[in-house]
């Protein structure tokens, strides 16, 4: 499944708040090395569980969205459902973002 950007606070209010879908959220940046080395992974795992969506916001570029979610690093993956936060997962770390879809989105 493709990952969609968020590129404003309307998109991020109507797809991710808006929604009663199981939702992920990468916050990056585009000079973020951790960002660059977990994209494939992050790629693989919309392909591995197409029953959620995937987004990820540029907090360099969209900065009310970046004020809003409030990421402690880059990336840090946040899961949503019903238009909620549930929990989040800071760092690049495959292992870690692959447990908290399957504890919290499945």
């Amino acid at each position: 499944m493709p990952i969609t950007e968020i590129t404003s606070k309307t998109d991020f209010l109507e797809k991710i708040l808006g929604s009663e879908d199981a939702i992920i959220i990468e916050c990056y940046a585009d000079w973020c090395a951790h960002c660059k080395a977990i994209a494939p992974k992050f790629e693989e795992l919309s392909n591995v569980y197409p029953q959620i969506t995937f987004y990820k916001v540029d907090i360099d570029k969209v900065d009310d969205v970046a004020q809003e979610l409030g990421p402690r690093g880059k990336p840090t993956f946040m899961l949503f459902k019903d238009g909620s936060k549930i929990t989040e997962v800071v760092g690049a770390v495959p292992s870690a973002l692959e447990q908290g879809i399957k504890t919290h989105l499945l």
